[in-house]
């Protein structure tokens, strides 16, 4: 089954909240993972990992590099959802 843009959006709103306690208000599409968000490398790969779990996918690494944005792990997972 092929998880909506808007689905993987709201699971990674929850994740951001349980994993990292990131108020959901403080998660938009702009909001920079790093920071706005106060993230830092172990937790983009914590949360790749999620991902991963949720898509039944695996993603190397190297695909989220370029990532700063909430909007570009949408785009990415998205992206490779499609595939």
């Amino acid at each position: 089954m092929m998880l909506s843009r808007d689905e993987i959006y709201e699971k990674l709103k929850g994740y951001l909240e349980d994993m990292f306690e990131v108020p959901p208000e403080r998660v938009s599409l702009e909001a920079r993972l790093f920071d706005d968000l106060d993230l830092d490398s172990i937790d983009a790969v914590d949360l790749v990992v999620k991902l991963q779990e949720l898509t039944g996918r695996k993603f190397k690494p190297e695909e989220f590099k370029s990532v700063r944005t909430v909007g570009d792990i949408l785009d990415r997972v998205h992206a490779l959802l499609a595939v």
